[in-house]
């Protein structure tokens, strides 16, 4: 049974009126997923520890500092803190460390990470792209540096670039980054020759107006690499915006094409013997981010079983 780790502090992270990561988001993937038979967890708070060893502590240090007693600061002009910010960032990061605790003493092969902020932007030292904490950064870095693996896949589907997830891991050779993601668009990185410090780093750019196929050739290649690499634990940034109906981004992507993108992750894994650990990230048409979800938390199931 698929792992669900969860907050009701996700909602406590306000944005202003308009704004696209919204609380709304995490109330549409929660009321997708009703029905399906998750075991459903609270995500913990995170551990200091454990934030610092994607982030430095002058930078956590910037964000306490920063928090609002009411209304809203702002740490770039995409990302804002309201009051409940940090709590919401930090139960994130914990749910993530949780779930990557659970797969890796077998108590499931697979886990689902609904919470928000989203966090594949935040870079080392920089807060951008709705994103304050990188929760999957932390996650990969939990495996590697307090489970003692040896290899870690974190794989990106995200319509946009994950740049903070490459900037933490980018001479981190126990980890492989793969993406697809729109090229050129926010946040202008991932380049197919930004490769990492020793080949560790995977761009696969795809063109604006471009549909599934090939998204789905691009994860062919991308799964090839995964299975040939053998890693232990898997980590995927579950992003919904490269939908057609997304308002952020021009890839014509639908349900069909993450499902697919999700089946052939978790075969991947199977293959491997790796867990699977996937965490939200962007995903703004409310109902196609509901439905991709879903789809996508479906597969988990089904290869969970």
């Amino acid at each position: 049974m698929t792992l669900l780790y969860t907050h009701p502090s996700g909602f406590q992270h306000v944005t202003p009126p308009s704004h696209p990561e919204q609380a709304a988001r995490l109330e549409a993937v929660m009321s997708a997923l009703e029905g399906l038979d998750l075991d459903r967890r609270e995500a913990s708070d995170a551990r200091d520890d454990d934030i610092l060893r994607a982030h430095p502590q002058t930078y956590l240090s910037m964000i306490r500092r920063k928090l609002p007693d009411e209304g809203w600061a702002m740490l770039d002009a995409d990302t804002y803190l309201s009051p409940g910010s940090l709590v919401a960032a930090r139960h994130a990061v914990g749910g993530v460390c949780d779930a990557v605790d659970a797969v890796l003493a077998g108590q499931d092969r697979n886990a689902f990470v609904a919470m928000r902020p989203p966090g594949h932007h935040a870079e080392r030292a920089k807060a951008m792209g709705f994103c304050i904490l990188n929760s999957i950064a932390i996650g990969a870095l939990r495996a590697l540096q307090h489970h003692g693996l040896d290899r870690v896949a974190v794989l990106d589907f995200d319509v946009h670039h994950g740049n903070g997830t490459q900037d933490i891991l980018w001479n981190e050779t126990r980890s492989l980054f793969a993406s697809t993601h729109q090229y050129p668009l926010y946040p202008s990185t991932g380049a197919a020759n930004e490769r990492g410090v020793d080949g560790n780093v995977m761009n696969m750019p795809l063109h604006a107006g471009s549909d599934g196929e090939p998204a789905r050739a691009a994860w062919r290649q991308i799964c090839d690499r995964v299975t040939e690499w053998q890693p232990q634990l898997v980590l995927v940034s579950a992003g919904f915006d490269a939908h057609a109906h997304d308002p952020l981004a021009a890839l014509d992507w639908d349900e069909a094409d993450f499902t697919a993108i999700s089946r052939m992750i978790c075969d991947a894994a199977a293959l491997c013997s790796a867990p699977v650990v996937s965490v939200l990230e962007g995903g703004y048409d409310l109902g196609a981010l509901g439905r991709s979800a879903r789809a996508h938390v479906e597969v988990l199931k089904e290869t969970a079983a």
